[in-house]
């Protein structure tokens, strides 16, 4: 049962926390409709008119929960990419920092997208948050393609970042499943599979069909 007395003791922000922790761990477990709202306050140790209180309706709690995770992950990347390393560098430590996270919180990567993906009224959140990894992608592929002294065009850029992120996230969900797998050994054979393609592109170097000039 909920003990709302011991609750009230910790500050605002701890409390928070501690209510999006347990929703992360319901939701995963559970998914979005088969979680309740009693579940998630018993499994944070609050009443449930606190959680009300707090973070809003069930979709409400559960888009703080996307929120605050995808946060997460993209301050974890953002960490390691120091944009004075070489492009490699740069993509190696952003795909280890990214596999990490998503070793280390199996129940966050679920609630990030395999939950929201499955409900059309959460989607634009996902795509916001993907925006957001693309972004940083393509901002650490411009700067290796300026180290090289050539300029890139916006779309090309933006594509290619879009298909890392997408490739990152599939092997994401296979690291999900493969709770015996290493993050870090995962993130080298992404890096393997990416960087063989990308580090051509950056030299200017591309594919062209035969017969093509």
């Amino acid at each position: 049962m909920a003990n709302p007395t011991i609750s009230k003791r910790l500050p605002r922000a701890v409390r928070e926390q501690q209510m999006l922790d347990a929703a992360v761990r319901v939701f995963s477990r559970r998914g979005f409709h088969a979680a309740s709202m009693d579940e998630i306050a018993e499994a944070a140790g609050i009443s449930k008119p606190m959680v009300y209180a707090y973070l809003g309706t069930k979709e409400e709690l559960f888009i703080a929960c996307l929120h605050r995770e995808g946060t997460r992950l993209l301050e974890a990347i953002a960490a390691v990419v120091v944009p004075d390393l070489p492009a490699d560098e740069q993509l190696w430590r952003g795909l280890r920092a990214f596999f990490d996270f998503v070793g280390a919180h199996r129940d966050g990567w679920s609630v990030l997208y395999r939950q929201a993906r499955g409900e059309q009224r959460l989607a634009g959140e996902v795509a916001q948050m993907r925006a957001r990894m693309v972004a940083v992608v393509a901002g650490m592929l411009e700067r290796a393609v300026r180290a090289e002294g050539r300029a890139a065009r916006a779309t090309d850029l933006e594509v290619m970042a879009y298909a890392l992120v997408g490739a990152a996230e599939s092997l994401a969900d296979w690291l999900a499943d493969h709770p015996e797998a290493d993050p870090e050994k995962t993130a080298t054979r992404m890096m393997n599979i990416a960087w063989l393609g990308a580090g051509q592109l950056l030299c200017g170097k591309v594919w062209r069909r035969p017969g093509d000039t």
